[in-house]
Order: C-alpha cells, then structure tokens, then sequence
C-alpha cells in the first residue's frame, strides 16, 4: 500500500476505530486493584477491550475503587482461562517486556509498535470494532482486526513461554538501574503512546508529513507485508502450523520429540516474520498433511 493509501484509509477512520481493535491481555494478576488500576488507565487513553487471563484473586471491590472513571472497561472484562485462549483469534500479537529473553523477538518502543499496530490496521480490508461479548466472541470471525498487548504478572512479568506468543516485544525506556514498572503503569505508558500516535495517524496528508519529519525517529528495521490479498492468520492458527511442523519433522527423523529444544519456538518465531495469509497457511497445511501420510 503506498503512502496516499495508507493516509486515505487513515483518514476515512477515527481514532476510535483503531483503538476498538486492540486488546490489552494481562496475565495471571495478584491484585485485583492492579486490574482496576489498569482498566482506568486504558479508559484514559481511549482503550476499552481488557481481558484478564487466570487470575489469581477475581475481580472485586478494590478492583471497582481503582478503576474510577474505567469502570466500564472493567465490567466488560473477560477472565480467559489460558493465555492461549484469550490471544488465539488475534492476528497480531505483542508482549511489553523490560529484559531480552530467550530466542527474543523484534524489540520495538512503543511509538514503534503503535506504527506497527496501525500501519497494519491500514492494509486490513476491513478493522472496525468487533462484539466483545460474554462469550468472548471472535473479532476475525467477524472479519474484524484483533490485536493483542500482553502485559505479566506484578513479581515477575512474562515468562519466557508467554513472551514466545508475541510477534514483537515492547521495551519501555526506563531507568537501566531499574527499568521495572508496576503492571499499570506500564498499561498506561504504552496506552498513552498509542492514543498520541492514534491522534498523528487519523490527520491529513499535509499534517502527516509535517509532523513525520519533526518528530522523525531512529527506525527498526522489520519486515511488513505491503498488500494483502487475504486476511492474515490468527496466533492460533500459527501455533497449529508450527505444531503441525514440529510434528512432521519428528515422524521424518528431523528432530527427536525428547529433544526438542528451541524448535518449536523457532518454528513460531519464523511463522510470525513470514507473516502469512489465510491461503498461505491453507497450502503450508496441505503440505504438510501430504508429507505425514508419505
């Protein structure tokens, strides 16, 4: 998509439409207050879909105290059972992490991410706010974009499992010497960023340019895909192919399944810089469902 498509499409949108497609996810929470606390934040910055995943303590009246005027945000939470569950319709996938792990992902800031996040709404046929419903209905099952932000638990963040999920790892600029902040905090930083880029990105081709150019920063250098001529896959189905392969590569003699190691992430890791479509993945899938049976 050129650049005068990509600012038609913006400009044809609100900033509402954009912030309706993305989700903030946090994960196995302590404290019911850092909930409401995260849900006020997100009220603050125009974002209204929270899912929280296994919980330890439920949502409860401290919950409600701190979330002040995001009250509603927080009645309209959904409790997902496994990590898997709550991100597996999403086709787009980020994880605020303040250290490199393991086989890291692309790390991006959050201005970063907020491009990334909405240049690919822009190249989406379609990406107004999908139903978020009781029964956690699926936003691309209603040909609507979903993109997840991921944030760990209070002691201890993400584990390196969790962070594999993500296409890309958000860093915070912090203090080195302590560059930790508490799960709420870092749900309104990023939010903030996000609501700032949202306002830039919705303005006219002119302003655009303008404001580019005064506020030009250093780029990562990430590949993203310039047309799309199918939907993108969902983090569930990139799990599917990458178990399905894993699979494959065991019965073939190319790995031993006590051994696995890095593979499977590896796998995951390469799906999601192929960034592929539905019909990508329906090929890869035929593929290898020929190659099992040989």
């Amino acid at each position: 998509m050129s650049n005068d498509s990509a600012r038609a499409v913006a400009s044809a949108h609100t900033v509402n439409d954009y912030l309706d497609c993305l989700q903030v996810v946090m994960v196995n929470t302590t404290l019911p207050a850092n909930i409401g606390s995260a849900a006020r934040a997100m009220h603050t910055m125009g974002l209204s879909r929270l899912t929280v995943v296994d919980p330890k303590l439920p949502i409860d009246e401290t919950s409600v105290s701190h979330s002040a005027g995001g009250s509603d945000v927080l009645s309209s939470a959904l409790i997902a059972p496994t990590l898997e569950s709550a991100i597996g319709d999403c086709q787009l996938v980020f994880a605020a992490s303040s250290r490199s792990r393991h086989l890291p992902r692309p790390v991006v800031t959050p201005t970063q991410a907020a491009k990334i996040m909405f240049d690919f709404l822009d190249k989406q046929s379609t990406f107004t706010t999908s139903n978020h419903t009781d029964d956690n209905q699926s936003a691309h099952s209603n040909g609507k974009s979903n993109i997840a932000i991921l944030f760990g638990r209070e002691d201890r963040g993400l584990t390196n499992e969790e962070l594999a999920c993500a296409d890309y790892h958000i860093q915070i600029d912090a203090n080195p010497a302590y560059p930790v902040l508490n799960v709420a905090s870092a749900v309104q930083v990023i939010a903030s960023f996000i609501f700032a880029y949202a306002q830039t990105h919705i303005q006219t081709a002119d302003d655009l340019d303008n404001n580019l150019s005064a506020t030009a920063q250093p780029t990562l250098d990430v590949h993203l895909r310039q047309q799309w001529d199918e939907p993108a896959i969902t983090q569930q189905q990139l799990q599917q192919l990458t178990q399905r392969t894993t699979d494959l590569m065991v019965h073939r003699g190319l790995a031993n399944s006590e051994h696995l190691k890095s593979l499977p992430s590896r796998l995951s890791r390469l799906g999601s810089r192929l960034q592929l479509d539905q019909k990508e993945y329906q090929l890869l899938s035929a593929l290898i469902a020929k190659l099992s049976k040989d």
